[in-house]
């Protein structure tokens, strides 16, 4: 009788110290689980879905979100197909004091448009090479001439000394051909330009017109695509800049540029991104895989740039 009881009271404490142990393993996971993000985001008010989201991001932005509190605003951020994680309190802070889409807010704050054009400017990697970047914001020094420059012949291009770089004008010469076999004449109208040489273009159009108009249309010397040796201007017989749209060699342009690594560099309303007014003949090298990228995506190399070169390291 006694060997029973003993046996059933072994029986009884073992199972209460399974279940002890139970709940401390339970109690354990819920106190660590309260420290976890998940549960914090939560408990702030984050959706299941929304914080799938959110926990993909960096701790220090998931300590930043916290710290803020629920925002709407942040998901469809984070959604956007350019969103760079680094600009997360720039975007939110856009957003919510200017009447923007997500996505040109998105693109706004990555290229820096939220900022007045020639502040906080840098120096342009030329280590880049074709995929350099020079705009309001990225300067060339006034020493650099392009590397190992190609002078360009009258027949394809309009007065003397139009020079580019060898690889801009092997693709441009490979356009021109394509063009030509359906009658059509692409003519380089402006190529490379010296620093001091766009200083004369930019002040003529100063004294002329006031800074903020010459800003609006010209580069500062320094700041010029055409220091770079890689864009070219074109025209075509009987094209004025102004008129160039209207010709047929514009249209294949549009269609095939990016074939031969050209992007119309200026395009119609993403003025607010480039900083500069619609140019249907300025056109900039930067190979085959980029501009096909730039043309599908309906982005600027300003974008491009933004994103894949210079704004994505979020090491």
């Amino acid at each position: 009788m006694k060997k029973k009881f003993k046996k059933k009271t072994f029986v009884i404490c073992g199972i209460i110290l399974i279940a002890l142990i139970a709940l401390t393993i339970y109690f354990i996971k819920m106190i660590n689980y309260h420290k976890t993000y998940e549960y914090k985001l939560l408990k702030l008010g984050f959706s299941k879905d929304e914080v799938t989201e959110v926990i993909k991001l960096r701790d220090e932005t998931k300590d930043y979100i916290l710290s803020t509190g629920y925002d709407k605003n942040i998901i469809p951020l984070i959604k956007e197909k350019y969103f760079i994680e680094n600009n997360l309190k720039e975007y939110l802070t856009y957003y919510k004091e200017n009447k923007v889409s997500t996505t040109d807010c998105v693109a706004i704050i990555n290229v820096g448009a939220n900022k007045e054009w020639y502040t906080d400017t840098k120096k342009t990697d030329i280590n880049e090479g074709i995929l350099m970047l020079t705009n309001k914001f990225y300067s060339l020094d006034a020493s650099y001439n392009g590397e190992n420059m190609a002078t360009v012949s009258n027949r394809y291009s309009y007065g003397e000394n139009q020079m580019v770089t060898p690889e801009t004008f092997d693709a441009f010469l490979t356009m021109f051909n394509e063009a030509k076999k359906e009658g059509l004449t692409l003519i380089i109208n402006s190529s490379f330009r010296s620093y001091e040489e766009q200083e004369e273009v930019y002040n003529s159009y100063k004294n002329s017109k006031g800074t903020k108009e010459a800003d609006r249309i010209a580069a500062r010397p320094g700041f010029s695509e055409h220091q770079t040796g890689l864009a070219i201007d074109i025209q075509t017989y009987g094209s004025q800049a102004s008129t160039f749209e209207d010709f047929d060699e514009f249209k294949w342009l549009s269609e095939n540029a990016y074939k031969y690594g050209f992007i119309l560099r200026y395009p119609k309303d993403k003025e607010y991104l480039t900083g500069y007014e619609y140019e249907s003949w300025h056109y900039r090298y930067v190979g085959v895989d980029v501009a096909t990228y730039i043309q599908e995506n309906n982005i600027t190399f300003d974008e491009y740039y933004a994103y894949f070169i210079g704004g994505s390291d979020e090491s």
